[in-house]
């Protein structure tokens, strides 16, 4: 995958587009990466990337067209993204129960902008699950370019 055709709009057709596109994307990303998980630098361990992490960042990362594009640099996001700070899960979340801590990482991709990655540590065995990324913020003036690492 080098060029992406993503929609950019607002309406309920071009949120739904994205949704599938990141559906397909993350079913692209597993097929090549079959052991599911990334090795972070600043965690010094693997992030996994479950079922819950295709459907929390296809829920939040469909919302926008920055968020669709940033879902692109999976790879690259889960290696070097970076401790922002450490959270207790929310209490009235239900995707969130099942982790003893929610870790708020960030990524600032030259030519992009900043990206979050949200990383859930499961209770008991201490995995760090990818929980959603999203964009943050536009950060240069440069457009969005479309990467191709998986």
């Amino acid at each position: 995958m080098s060029k992406f055709d993503i929609p950019q709009g607002q309406t309920i057709r071009e949120i739904q587009q994205r949704e599938k596109f990141i559906k397909d994307f993350y079913a692209s990303w597993n097929a090549i990466n079959p052991t599911k998980h990334i090795f972070n630098v600043a965690l010094n361990d693997f992030i996994h990337v479950r079922f819950l992490s295709i459907q929390e960042t296809m829920n939040h990362a469909s919302a926008t067209y920055e968020s669709t594009l940033a879902i692109t640099y999976l790879t690259e996001i889960l290696e070097k993204a970076t401790v922002e700070k450490r959270v207790k899960p929310k209490p009235n979340n239900q995707n969130q129960k099942r982790f003893s801590e929610i870790i708020i990482m960030q990524y600032d991709k030259p030519t992009f902008g900043k990206i979050k990655l949200t990383v859930g540590v499961l209770r008991g065995s201490r995995q760090n699950i990818q929980y959603c990324i999203t964009a943050i913020e536009k950060t240069t003036n440069n457009p969005p370019l479309p990467g191709n690492s998986y």
